[in-house]
Protein backbone atom coordinates (compact mmCIF):
# COMPACT_ATOMS: atom_id res chain seq x y z
CA UNK A 1 0.00 0.00 0.00
CA UNK A 2 2.71 2.77 0.83
CA UNK A 3 4.92 1.24 -1.76
CA UNK A 4 2.00 2.08 -4.53
CA UNK A 5 1.50 5.19 -3.10
CA UNK A 6 4.93 6.00 -3.70
CA UNK A 7 5.34 5.09 -7.24
CA UNK A 8 2.17 7.24 -7.44
CA UNK A 9 3.77 10.46 -6.39
CA UNK A 10 5.60 12.87 -8.81
CA UNK A 11 9.24 12.69 -9.06
CA UNK A 12 9.71 15.63 -7.37
CA UNK A 13 7.86 14.94 -4.75
CA UNK A 14 9.50 11.82 -4.28
CA UNK A 15 13.00 13.86 -4.32
CA UNK A 16 11.64 15.60 -1.55
CA UNK A 17 10.32 13.12 0.75
CA UNK A 18 13.83 11.39 0.33
CA UNK A 19 15.50 14.58 1.67
CA UNK A 20 12.99 15.29 4.04
CA UNK A 21 13.61 11.23 5.22
CA UNK A 22 17.47 11.61 5.29
CA UNK A 23 17.13 14.92 7.32
CA UNK A 24 14.93 13.60 9.46
CA UNK A 25 17.35 10.52 9.95
CA UNK A 26 20.55 12.70 10.46
CA UNK A 27 18.70 14.82 13.29
CA UNK A 28 17.72 11.36 15.06
CA UNK A 29 21.15 9.87 14.64
CA UNK A 30 22.08 13.48 16.33
CA UNK A 31 20.01 14.46 18.96
CA UNK A 32 19.86 10.39 19.70
CA UNK A 33 23.78 9.28 19.65
CA UNK A 34 26.04 11.63 19.17
CA UNK A 35 24.85 14.20 21.15
CA UNK A 36 24.94 11.77 24.10
CA UNK A 37 27.72 10.46 23.79
CA UNK A 38 29.75 13.43 22.81
CA UNK A 39 27.99 14.79 26.12
CA UNK A 40 29.05 11.47 28.22
CA UNK A 41 32.59 11.76 26.71
CA UNK A 42 33.00 15.38 28.56
CA UNK A 43 31.56 14.14 31.35
CA UNK A 44 34.02 11.42 32.20
CA UNK A 45 36.31 13.60 31.40
CA UNK A 46 35.50 15.59 34.02
CA UNK A 47 35.23 12.80 36.37
CA UNK A 48 38.97 11.82 35.21
CA UNK A 49 39.93 14.94 36.12
CA UNK A 50 38.53 15.03 39.39
CA UNK A 51 39.51 11.75 40.30
CA UNK A 52 43.15 12.29 39.87
CA UNK A 53 42.95 15.56 41.93
CA UNK A 54 41.47 13.59 44.42
CA UNK A 55 44.25 11.15 44.21
CA UNK A 56 47.10 13.49 44.36
CA UNK A 57 45.54 15.12 47.32
CA UNK A 58 45.57 11.69 48.85
CA UNK A 59 49.11 11.04 48.01
CA UNK A 60 49.93 14.25 49.86
CA UNK A 61 48.34 13.52 52.77
CA UNK A 62 48.99 10.44 53.37
CA UNK A 63 53.36 10.96 52.96
CA UNK A 64 52.22 14.46 55.31
CA UNK A 65 50.47 11.93 58.26
CA UNK A 66 53.67 9.63 57.76
CA UNK A 67 56.21 12.12 58.35
CA UNK A 68 54.03 13.90 61.31
CA UNK A 69 53.45 10.39 62.54
CA UNK A 70 56.96 9.93 62.27
CA UNK A 71 57.81 12.68 64.20
CA UNK A 72 55.30 11.62 67.06
CA UNK A 73 53.04 14.58 66.24
CA UNK A 74 50.05 12.25 65.66
CA UNK A 75 49.23 11.43 69.54
CA UNK A 76 45.83 10.25 70.67
CA UNK A 77 43.78 12.95 72.63
CA UNK A 78 44.69 13.66 76.17
CA UNK A 79 43.28 11.72 79.01
CA UNK A 80 43.23 13.59 81.80
CA UNK A 81 45.22 10.91 83.21
CA UNK A 82 42.86 8.35 83.14
CA UNK A 83 44.67 4.48 82.29
CA UNK A 84 43.20 2.62 79.91
CA UNK A 85 41.30 0.53 82.46
CA UNK A 86 39.24 3.97 84.02
CA UNK A 87 38.99 5.17 80.17
CA UNK A 88 37.15 1.95 79.40
CA UNK A 89 34.82 1.71 82.10
CA UNK A 90 34.12 5.54 82.62
CA UNK A 91 33.74 6.01 78.49
CA UNK A 92 31.15 2.97 78.27
CA UNK A 93 29.11 4.07 81.05
CA UNK A 94 29.00 8.24 79.30
CA UNK A 95 27.99 5.90 76.07
CA UNK A 96 24.82 4.60 77.33
CA UNK A 97 26.19 1.04 77.71
CA UNK A 98 26.96 1.18 81.18
CA UNK A 99 23.75 -1.10 81.87
CA UNK A 100 25.29 -3.85 79.48
CA UNK A 101 28.68 -3.63 80.95
CA UNK A 102 29.50 -6.37 83.29
CA UNK A 103 32.51 -7.08 83.31
CA UNK A 104 35.73 -5.23 83.15
CA UNK A 105 39.24 -6.95 83.49
CA UNK A 106 42.58 -5.82 83.59
CA UNK A 107 45.39 -7.81 81.78
CA UNK A 108 48.35 -5.33 81.91
CA UNK A 109 48.46 -2.19 81.64
CA UNK A 110 47.89 -1.24 77.94
CA UNK A 111 45.58 -4.35 77.83
CA UNK A 112 41.51 -4.72 79.15
CA UNK A 113 39.04 -6.71 78.73
CA UNK A 114 35.72 -5.70 78.62
CA UNK A 115 32.19 -7.95 78.92
CA UNK A 116 28.46 -6.79 77.69
CA UNK A 117 25.39 -8.36 77.94
CA UNK A 118 21.96 -7.61 75.81
CA UNK A 119 24.48 -4.20 74.26
CA UNK A 120 22.89 -2.39 71.58
CA UNK A 121 25.39 -3.49 69.07
CA UNK A 122 25.22 -0.08 67.18
CA UNK A 123 25.77 1.84 69.87
CA UNK A 124 28.91 -0.68 70.79
CA UNK A 125 30.58 -0.41 67.57
CA UNK A 126 30.19 3.56 67.17
CA UNK A 127 31.89 3.66 70.99
CA UNK A 128 34.80 1.75 69.71
CA UNK A 129 35.51 3.72 66.88
CA UNK A 130 35.46 6.43 68.93
CA UNK A 131 37.73 5.41 71.77
CA UNK A 132 40.64 4.70 68.55
CA UNK A 133 39.28 8.07 66.82
CA UNK A 134 39.72 10.12 70.05
CA UNK A 135 42.08 8.01 72.18
CA UNK A 136 44.44 5.90 69.93
CA UNK A 137 42.41 3.00 71.35
CA UNK A 138 42.74 0.26 69.39
CA UNK A 139 40.33 -2.95 69.25
CA UNK A 140 42.63 -6.01 69.28
CA UNK A 141 39.77 -8.97 70.08
CA UNK A 142 35.67 -8.45 69.51
CA UNK A 143 33.44 -11.65 70.14
CA UNK A 144 29.54 -11.19 69.58
CA UNK A 145 26.64 -12.99 69.95
CA UNK A 146 23.41 -12.34 69.00
CA UNK A 147 21.27 -11.54 72.21
CA UNK A 148 17.40 -11.24 72.82
CA UNK A 149 16.54 -8.17 71.85
CA UNK A 150 16.37 -7.21 68.25
CA UNK A 151 19.69 -5.23 67.20
CA UNK A 152 21.39 -6.56 70.96
CA UNK A 153 24.40 -8.55 71.53
CA UNK A 154 26.65 -10.14 74.21
CA UNK A 155 29.74 -9.37 73.50
CA UNK A 156 33.71 -9.95 74.81
CA UNK A 157 35.76 -6.61 74.08
CA UNK A 158 39.98 -6.85 74.31
CA UNK A 159 41.33 -3.05 74.08
CA UNK A 160 44.80 -2.25 73.27
CA UNK A 161 46.43 0.79 74.43
CA UNK A 162 48.72 1.81 70.98
CA UNK A 163 49.76 4.17 73.19
CA UNK A 164 51.69 2.02 76.18
CA UNK A 165 54.77 0.23 76.22
CA UNK A 166 54.15 -3.75 75.71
Amino acid sequence: MIAERWRTLPPRDRRALAWLGAAIALALAWFAVWQPLGTARVRAGNQLEQATRDRDWIRERSSEIGRLRAQGALLPLARGGKSLLALADAGAREAGLGGALKRVEPVSQGRVNLWFEGVPFDALTDWLEQLEQRYGVRVDELSAERAAGLGTANARVGLVDTGATP
